[in-house]
């Protein structure tokens, strides 16, 4: 079974940067994308940025310009570098994994990360 564990989670104050890793446990075949989604209290789970097995990234709206999405395949394990925090960034923040299975696709999660961004 795939896991996924997130970690670098941490309290900053606003305008900090933080770095978020995800590591996979074993080397797995048949990526379409690993992504990053958040979610704060009371609201939603969101999403936040992807990097396709190509290696294209995309981002939402509200980090575009700020955080950035990268992966170090030797390491099987996928970074979120956050710079110019903001409150409104705080959430838990979590790793997924998208694959092909060669009939469907297929999820896996982390367990997630707190990030708490202070005023």
């Amino acid at each position: 079974q795939v896991q996924l564990v997130e970690s670098g989670g941490d309290l900053v104050q606003a305008g900090g940067s933080l770095r978020l890793s995800c590591g996979v446990s074993e080397s797995i075949s048949g990526i379409i994308a690993l992504n990053w989604y958040r979610q704060a209290p009371g609201k939603e789970r969101e999403y936040v940025a992807r990097i396709t097995a190509g290696g294209n990234t995309n981002y939402a709206d509200s980090v575009k310009g700020r955080f950035t999405i990268s992966r170090d395949n030797a390491k099987n394990t996928v970074y979120l570098q956050m710079n110019s925090l903001k409150p409104e960034d705080t959430a838990v923040y979590y790793c997924n994994l998208v694959i092909w299975t060669g009939l469907q696709t297929k999820d896996y999660w982390g367990q997630g990360t707190q990030v708490t961004v202070s005023s």
